[in-house]
């Protein structure tokens, strides 16, 4: 069973950045797709940025395309993701997540939260006006 703990949320101001980590543990695939979404108050759990399995293939949602970058370190089995010129419009929950067993270049279309298999428990970023 994987397990994904998430750290590095926090309260910043507008403008600002952070970065979150994703740590993984009990993987028995060698091929996977790793996720971030988010979930404000009131609203559905949206899509923000997906990484392969080697790190070759990303995709990201409109909304933080040029500000958020996703990486990994498959050394520490941990995801990031960079958030940079963070707007109020940001502060959700952050999750990651991970669906096994996917093609590399089936990455681009895992845009939905019920294609992934494993989630994280969620950490906050509220960012301030």
């Amino acid at each position: 069973q994987v397990q994904l703990v998430e750290s590095g949320g926090g309260l910043v101001q507008a403008g600002g950045s952070l970065t979150l980590s994703c740590a993984a543990s009990g993987r028995t695939f060698s091929t996977y797709a790793m996720g971030w979404f988010r979930q404000a108050p009131g609203k559905e759990r949206e899509f923000v940025a997906v990484l392969s399995w080697s790190g070759g293939r990303t995709r990201y949602a409109d909304s933080v395309k040029g500000r958020f970058t996703i990486s990994r370190d498959n050394a520490k089995n941990t995801v990031y993701l960079q958030m940079n010129s963070l707007k109020p419009e940001d502060t959700a929950v952050y999750y990651c997540a991970e669906k096994p067993s996917v093609e590399e270049g089936t990455i681009v279309v895992l845009t939905s939260a019920m294609e992934y298999d494993f989630w994280g428990q969620g950490t906050q970023v509220t960012v301030s006006s």
